[in-house]
């Protein structure tokens, strides 16, 4: 029995939370992993104070060390970014993301379903630009390291699997929660009720790491692609796609997460997952 591409991704996700926060022991006496495993980034949104993950997030370490002394480690996070971005785009959205995956979740709550208002997809790339580069780089230029204002401020991962339940484990935490948690539990909170009424809210409005993965869909190596020979341009794949994109005319969209449910509805096999095949593409 031919197992369907939901499936096999389903089963990807699964194993990708479960790798990246293989120290599940951990949630409950919140202790957290500090093994060579944390020398090592995540390809999706993880938080590092999460007790059970192995990994580290790229987005905490890019923003932390990035205008520091640590070039060494700045440098290898911008080119494991770059890499994966080129070579697979957001696929790792669509794949390897642990938050991505508690969204589509989320989304399955049977709650009215809403279409986001499409000039909020430019949100992540303002989040990006300004909590993940600028804020770091203008700490560092007044002789502080690295201000992590993205996990500080916004996070709802580092919130979820970090601040909660080290608060659980942790009696003398709890003494000193301030406004600052009071800030980033409304911040889940919200991210929380958004995902449950929109897909991927949090992917298509915030998410640093998703507009870095995005800006290289174009150029990946692997990615949706259209033999436009076959296309009837019939919308069945507009109206299927999750992230609001016309997949015919939008193949190499920022905003594709390589999900592959256009694939799998399309009539005519006009879409496809993976490199460039110029027989495919040209044959009749």
């Amino acid at each position: 029995m031919r197992i369907g591409f939901e499936l096999r991704r389903r089963f990807v996700q699964i194993m990708t939370v479960c790798l990246t926060n293989w120290e599940m022991t951990n949630l409950f006496t919140g202790k957290i992993y500090k093994g060579p495993g944390k020398n090592l980034c995540a390809p999706g949104l993880n938080c590092y104070s999460c007790p059970a993950a192995t990994l580290s997030c790229p987005i905490g370490a890019l923003q932390t060390v990035g205008a520091t002394s640590g070039f060494g480690f700045s440098f290898y996070v911008s080119g494991f970014l770059l890499l994966l971005g080129v070579l697979m785009g957001r696929f790792v959205c669509g794949f390897l993301c642990p938050f991505g995956f508690l969204q589509e979740m989320l989304h399955k709550i049977p709650v009215p379903k809403k279409k986001l208002f499409p000039p909020l997809i430019y949100g992540k790339y303002i989040v990006l630009v300004v909590f993940v580069l600028l804020v770091p780089l203008l700490g560092a230029s007044f002789g502080s390291t690295g201000l992590p204002a993205f996990c500080q401020y916004i996070c709802p991962a580092g919130t979820l699997e970090g601040a909660i339940p080290l608060l659980l484990t942790h009696p003398e935490f709890r003494q000193v929660v301030g406004m600052l948690f009071a800030w980033k539990f409304a911040v889940l909170l919200g991210v929380v009720i958004g995902c449950m009424m929109v897909f991927r809210f949090f992917c298509k409005t915030l998410c640093p790491l998703g507009a870095i993965y995005g800006l290289l869909n174009p150029v990946s190596l692997y990615r949706l692609r259209i033999a436009e020979n076959r296309c009837t341009a019939c919308g069945i794949c507009q109206e299927t796609c999750p992230m609001d994109i016309d997949p015919a005319s939008q193949s190499a969209s920022a905003e594709c997460i390589m999900c592959g449910k256009c694939v799998e509805v399309c009539p005519h096999q006009a879409l496809y997952l993976g490199r460039e095949n110029k027989e495919r593409c040209s044959g009749c």
